[in-house]
């Protein structure tokens, strides 16, 4: 899977948790789930639980904690993907 398909995969993932929609027009690896997007906290545990399905990983809690953006949420992904 290519970053870019990886974005968008994360992209539609996160799209029914955001208050925000013109930001997600604006979605890139630079994006703040909180910040930019107005996910609150409840919105990003159902997104990691997403993820985990989409992907087919599993993300502890350590890494959960560090998904606040989308950089850090694909460099996660991607280490979860290259330990399968």
């Amino acid at each position: 899977m290519t970053p870019t398909e990886t974005i968008n995969q994360l992209k539609n993932i996160v799209k029914p948790f955001v208050n925000n929609p013109e930001a997600l027009d604006s979605f890139t690896e630079n994006t703040d789930f909180i910040t930019d997007l107005n996910i609150n906290s409840a919105n990003l545990v159902d997104i990691i639980l997403d993820i985990e399905d989409a992907f087919e990983i599993e993300i502890d809690n350590e890494s959960m904690a560090k998904m606040l953006n989308v950089k850090s949420t694909l460099e996660i992904i991607e280490t979860k993907l290259s330990e399968k």
